[in-house]
């Protein structure tokens, strides 16, 4: 009989909540470094990791933005989003839905098209290659003004065909997503999907706006909904998708105790759950981590896990064909 461990490394699945700035493991930040000709403040690979001991969402972007500092040339892109890819597809992840974040590269005065280019050849790669799948998420930092979203906005729609969307991240507390309503409007009027950050540190009022203001499609985090009776209603039966990211939760504080993790409360709600890596370099563990740690510490069962993976792909953005054709490749795992 096989064990939930090796049940969760077998099973096919998506992930549609990852960084792809958060996947830059400490090895190939220091090789990017040298490649780059970039003094880091720390040593050794040991030395950075143990930096990543966070006490809050800010205490990790500080690090998060610095490490992204060694991110130059396309090459540099196209190096970090290929070993993601390759790391998600020994994960037996068939799809990924992948965030990148323009300003924190083109505020250094690298341009938009060297991102986007080093980034979507690799995803060529990835899926000739690896037969991995995916599709790429244009993030407004939410710290920043509407204005400077608007300007981000605007670079990006040349690119426009290489695009699923755009979502908004970075610090949550302050920054409602009220504060981005018209550049979403926008960015729907050009025909792209809106996915958003709420309810990870912030209140379920700001998962109430990303759903009535900015329209969107998935709710990224949405932890804090289950403090809103109404609010945890809607979701349910508008079956809005939450991609939940447990290691990510419980290294930024947001839960103290994996325990205490609201993945099953949820689920039990009938919330459209998924679950996903955010910045796996970081939190110290990619999908699969992810859900064996919800595994061991919430009792889920196989009949769980299969149905977050069915959610997966459910809840990604590929035609209704290619869900067809990820939820064939499921079945054969149903328990």
């Amino acid at each position: 009989m096989t064990t939930i461990d090796d049940y969760i490394k077998s099973i096919p699945k998506a992930e549609l909540h990852v960084h792809i700035e958060g996947t830059l493991e400490p090895e190939l930040l220091f090789k990017l470094a040298a490649r780059n000709k970039i003094r880091l403040k720390y040593n050794s690979v040991e030395e950075l990791r143990k930096a990543y001991n966070f006490h809050n969402l800010q205490s990790f972007l500080n690090i998060y933005y610095e490490g992204a500092g060694v991110l130059q040339t396309e090459a540099d892109f196209y190096d970090l989003t290929l070993a993601h890819l390759e790391k998600a597809r020994s994960q037996n992840v068939l799809h990924t839905e992948i965030f990148f974040d323009p300003q924190t590269h083109t505020s250094r005065g690298i341009a938009f098209e060297t991102v986007i280019t080093g980034i979507k050849k690799a995803l060529d790669d990835g899926k000739q290659k690896l037969d991995i799948s995916s599709g790429l998420i244009l993030c407004f930092l939410r710290h920043l003004s509407e204005e400077e979203a608007f300007k981000t906005l605007h670079e990006a729609l040349p690119y426009k065909h290489l695009l699923l969307g755009v979502g908004l991240d970075s610090s949550e507390k302050g920054h409602p997503p009220s504060k981005f309503r018209n550049v979403f409007a926008e960015a729907l009027k050009e025909g792209l999907l809106t996915v958003a950050h709420a309810g990870e540190e912030g209140p379920a009022e700001y998962v109430r706006e990303a759903v009535d203001l900015l329209k969107i499609s998935r709710i990224d985090h949405g932890n804090n909904s289950l403090n809103d009776n109404a609010l945890l209603q809607e979701l349910a039966e508008k079956r809005i998708p939450l991609t939940v990211c447990p290691l990510s939760n419980l290294k930024l504080k947001v839960v103290t105790d994996m325990r205490n993790h609201p993945l099953k409360k949820m689920l039990d709600a009938g919330l459209f759950v998924t679950i996903n890596s955010d910045d796996p370099a970081y939190f110290g563990g990619y999908v699969n981590e992810n859900f064996q740690t919800v595994a061991e510490n919430l009792n889920l069962t196989k009949k769980d896990i299969y149905l977050l993976a069915k959610n997966s792909f459910e809840a990604s953005f590929v035609s209704q064909t290619e869900k067809h054709a990820f939820l064939e490749k499921l079945e054969g795992f149903k328990p």
